[in-house]
């Protein structure tokens, strides 16, 4: 019996590691949050939710897996 190639289908969210445009502290945000996501840090808004994704407020520094 041989193997079929299954392809497994990529997720649609993702986890976002993001900067801080106000005082440059790096923190780890779900791309599909249900509330807006604050810095821990100076507490400025980062990303607004929309009911799907979110808005970025904050430069993406690298999505991870």
């Amino acid at each position: 019996m041989a193997k079929e190639n299954i392809e497994i289908p990529k997720p649609k969210t993702a986890f976002l590691k993001v900067k801080c445009p106000g005082c440059g502290n790096e923190q780890i945000i779900f791309n599909s949050a249900n509330r807006d996501v604050k810095c821990l840090a100076c507490n400025n808004i980062l990303a607004e939710s929309t009911g799907g994704k979110v808005k970025l407020k904050a430069k993406v520094v690298k999505e991870l897996e």
